[in-house]
């Protein structure tokens, strides 16, 4: 069991974004920006491209309404989006609010926010998608 199974199992906790019966979104730990979030599958499949097509499909369609959810509370020019999944055996999908185009890359830096502002972001990411 990857440690993303164990976040929807609720075995770990997370800054929960948002979710759905197939899809959990929830901040990344370790974020290049605050807001920095990932956007995992429920059920647990290593490779996103072993995902089946309606999953893909759906799974950006849930990651566009939390980075439009994300764009509307955090100061963006865009969200970007990346997909690596070499660190954690589940397919997931991260959605960085960017500036620039530098400000997706996963060698900078990793910021560090209080307990209490990643809460308050995740709140405010899942208000906004949850008026969507």
């Amino acid at each position: 069991m990857t440690i993303f199974s164990r976040i929807v199992a609720g075995e770990i906790p997370c800054y929960k974004c948002a979710e759905n019966d197939h899809f959990l979104a929830f901040l990344d730990i370790a974020p290049l920006a605050k807001g920095h979030t990932l956007v995992i599958p429920k059920r647990e499949v290593d490779y996103f491209f072993d995902l089946t097509d309606q999953e893909i499909a759906d799974m950006q369609v849930f990651a566009k309404h939390v980075a439009q959810a994300i764009q509307k509370v955090l100061p963006c020019r865009k969200v970007g989006q990346a997909v690596l999944g070499l660190e954690v055996p589940h397919a997931h999908i991260h959605l960085v609010p960017m500036q620039n185009e530098g400000d997706l890359n996963f060698a900078n830096a990793k910021k560090s926010f209080t307990p209490e502002e990643m809460q308050q972001v995740a709140n405010a990411i899942r208000e906004a998608f949850e008026k969507q």
